[in-house]
Order: structure tokens, then C-alpha cells, then sequence
């Protein structure tokens, strides 16, 4: 049975959607655009919708889809408003969809993510948070609808496409080697770094991206994640999943072989390079993003990941060999001490603290169900709220 060619977009007003939509551009006609998601951003989400001309538009936020529908009507566009996390879900199961770009940041992607599995789709995942929440539940709902799980991440594209069939395990693979750039505090004194500002953490050195995520890069909590994404995706132990400093964000991840051989997918750092990637695998289409130029790149470098300097890399390892509902509790501690330190409500280094004094209080669980999983994310935001509320009465 032929998959539908209709693509949606969850998160079209974050940069993956934007980038996706970029790419979108650049091959007129192929990927018809069935729906477009947001959660407030009415203003963006309107110019998108007379740009690319949606069959639906979504926006979480009640009163800015309210906002949205006026303003489509008055412009005379095709494109009907749904308001409510519910519509998410309502749009991926769209006969005519095909594609679903998940872009949704945070927990928050889980529920659409799993939806779009379920319909048989092609998932074009960016939202790593789904698979560390619920990667066996996640992996689960691909095999029973019968699509297929491309992931969108730099890092494990770049795996993906040094894999035979993007398929890890029992292929003479030794080990995964996912780079990180360090972000923009790599060779800040140690001391400082609990006087860093949100807009310091956020100035990431070689990526645009969102706010969450580049505090992330800033504490390599994303590498952590990234760990555990790679180990339900390539079918991985955490053992077998390392990090590598290389700062100049070229190198997107190497995959080594027992022969000795070591495959590495180079490229600008460009988002839009991974992204036409999966919307065209297994064929390759055009990106618009710049050429490679290696001489001008050099030269090279390469670290080894320093987890004193990067403390919640060492918690995403303790959370990936723990298991369970741990990753679960990782994440939602991190999404709160993020959160909390971009309202400089904690320091940059409370981060780590937070998280570490999550993982403390709640044990690991053996996953069982989606409920379940939604239950443990909530719980751990409540610890992390009140580690957050203690640590500013240690500060005032």
C-alpha cells in the first residue's frame, strides 16, 4: 500500500519546523503540507499559512487560535483553525498524511509523536524527549502501525546514514561516537560558570536554536539525552554509546566497526541538511544549505567530554543504565531546572543539582504503560519544583 505524500508539521514556529519548511520550499510540490502546529505563536503560524497555504493550522493556545482563525478568514486562505492539545493528535491521523515532522520541544511531544507512529506514518523525529520518556513504548506503536522512525537529530542522522539500512546491533558495529561542540562554556573557568546568564547559556557558538535547547547544549544535557536516544534507536547498550568534544560542529557522529574502519557523516552546521535527509530517504534531496568546504573548516579538532565540567552527562549515563522510568524522571527534572534558571529563579550549575536530587528521590520503575509514564513525569516535577523552591531559600 502506497503512504500518502501529505506531510504535518508539529512545532512548524520552532527552527526545526522553520528549516523544514525551508527545505520544503526547495522541492516544489513534493511534500504538500496537510497541517501546520504551534502552541502561542499565532503571528509566525499566520505567515506560514500564506506561505504554504495549510489544509489545518493548529495552535495549543485557545485564545491565540481564536486569534489565528479571524485573521485567516479575513486573508481568504484554505486553511481551517483547530484549537487544544487534542487537535494535535486529530491532525496526524489524517488519511491524506504521510510524513510527520515531530518538533514539538519537551514532554509535551509525546502524546502526537505516539499518534503519528500509530497511524503507520513516517516520523521524522526531532523531538528526542519522546524516545528517552517512552522508547519502548514509542518503538512499540512503530512496529504495530507499520511506519517507520527516521530521526532528525544531527547526531543520530549522521549514524543512521553510516549504519547498513540505518540499522544498528549485530552489524559488526563496535561502538557510536555522537560529537558534541561543547557549547559556549567548553573552556569557561568552572568557577564562573555558576554566574552565567540564561542569555550567555542561550548564545550557542555554531547552532540557532531554541532557548530550552541551548541551555541544553550548555550542559551537554542534550548529549545525555541524545545517549539514550541512540541506545532505543540503533538498538544499543549505553556502554556502547560515547561523546566526543569536536568544536567545530563538522563531524555529526562517527559509527566504529569491529574491522577497525570508522564511518563519519561531515557537513555544515545547517539543520537543513538532516532534515532533507529523512524527507527524502531513501533518495537525497536538495537542503539549500551551503556546501562543505574542508579546507576552510580546518583544521579539526577532538576532545574527550569532561563530566566534572559537564555533570549532567554523567546523570543522562546514570539514568540510561538504570532504565526503566528513570530517563522519564531525567527529563522531567531537567525541562523544570531548565526552565527555572531561564526565569532566573536558580543558577546555571543548580541545574545538574536539581536533576541529581530527582534521580536521589525517585527509584526506577519498570515501564509498563503510557499512563504510567505521564504519572512519573509529574511526580519528578513536582520534586524538581520543590528542590528549585529550597535552593532559593539557601539563596536568599
Amino acid at each position: 500500500m502506497m503512504r500518502a505524500e501529505g506531510l504535518v508539521i508539529l512545532g512548524a514556529t520552532g527552527s526545526i519546523g522553520e528549516n523544514t519548511l525551508a527545505v520544503v520550499a526547495q522541492n516544489p510540490g513534493r511534500f504538500p503540507v496537510v497541517a501546520l502546529t504551534a502552541h502561542t505563536d499565532d503571528e509566525r503560524l499566520f505567515t506560514q499559512c500564506v506561505e504554504h497555504r495549510p489544509a489545518y493550522a493548529v495552535l495549543v493556545d485557545e485564545a491565540a487560535a481564536a486569534r489565528l482563525a479571524e485573521r485567516v478568514a479575513a486573508a481568504g486562505l484554505p486553511t481551517r483553525v483547530l484549537a487544544g492539545a487534542a487537535a494535535l493528535t486529530e491532525v496526524v491521523e489524517l488519511p491524506e498524511v504521510g510524513r510527520v515532522m515531530a518538533a514539538i520541544v519537551g514532554a509535551a511531544g509525546l502524546l502526537p509523536t505516539l499518534a503519528a507512529a500509530r497511524a503507520g506514518h513516517q516520523v521524522l523525529l526531532a523531538n528526542k524527549e519522546s524516545l528517552v520518556m517512552a522508547g519502548h513504548l514509542l518503538l512499540e506503536a512503530v512496529r504495530e502501525g507499520g511506519g517507520e522512525l527516521v530521526p532528525i537529530d544531527s547526531e543520530h542522522n549522521a549514524i543512521f546514514q553510516c549504519l547498513p539500512n540505518g540499522d544498528g546491533g549485530a552489524q559488526g558495529v563496535r561502538r557510536l561516537i555522537l560529537t558534541a561542540s561543547g557549547g559556549p562554556f567548553l573552556d569557561t573557568p568552572l568557577e564562573r560558570l555558576a554566574r552565567v546568564t540564561p542569555d550567555e547559556a542561550c548564545a550557542h557558538p555554531n547552532w540557532v536554536m531554541g532557548r530550552k535547547i541551548s541551555v541544553d547544549s550548555a550542559t551537554m544535557m542534550n548529549k545525555g539525552l541524545e545517549i539514550i536516544e541512540a541506545c532505543w534507536l540503533f538498538d544499543m547498550p549505553p556502554e556502547r554509546v560515547d561523546v566526543m568534544i569536536h568544536p567545530q560542529s563538522i563531524v555529526h557522529s562517527m559509527v566504529e566497526y569491529d574491522d577497525g574502519s570508522v564511518l563519519a557523516e561531515l557537513g555544515a552546521p545547517d539543520m537543513r541538511t538532516p532534515i532533507a535527509h529523512a524527507l527524502g530517504w531513501p533518495q537525497r534531496i536538495r537542503s539549500g544549505a551551503p556546501w562543505l568546504d574542508l579546507v576552510a573548516a580546518a583544521p579539526l579538532d577532538f576532545r574527550v567530554a569532561d563530566e566534572t565540567r559537564f555533570p549532567c552527562l554523567r546523570l543522562a549515563r546514570q539514568a540510561a543504565r538504570s532504565g526503566g522510568t528513570h530517563p522519564a524522571v531525567l527529563n522531567a527534572a531537567n525541562e523544570a531546572a531548565v526552565a527555572a534558571f531561564l526565569d532566573s529563579e536558580i543558577g546555571f550549575t543548580d541545574i545538574a543539582r536539581v536533576v541529581a536530587g530527582v534521580l536521589e528521590t525517585l527509584s526506577p520503575e519498570t515501564v509498563t504503560s503510557l499512563e504510567q509514564i505521564v504519572a512519573v513525569d509529574a511526580a519528578a516535577r513536582a520534586e524538581a519544583r520543590a528542590i528549585i523552591a529550597r535552593l532559593q531559600g539557601e539563596g536568599a
